[in-house]
């Protein structure tokens, strides 16, 4: 359950803000998660990477698009249409 209400919660987030623009996983933690949400960021991070191998997200570092299955440090995520 964890897994989808961290997905529908990134998805609206992305949505919101539109194909040009980008949300940090913090944004979507504190937003599920208010009270706990550092415990979360692994999760979050999980689910945005699960989102970028369907094609249906990027994730992004500097700006550029990266691999969501080696990366490290600070990201942004954004919704591809």
């Amino acid at each position: 359950m964890k897994r989808k209400e961290i997905l529908l919660c990134m998805i609206e987030l992305l949505e919101i803000r539109g194909e040009t623009a980008s949300i940090c996983p913090s944004e979507v933690a504190r937003k599920c998660f208010p009270d706990t949400w550092r415990g979360q960021m692994e999760e979050v991070r999980s689910v945005a990477s699960d989102l970028a191998r369907e094609g249906r997200a990027s994730i992004l570092q500097k700006g550029i698009e990266i691999s969501p299955d080696n990366w490290k440090g600070p990201i942004r995520i954004r919704i591809k249409k």
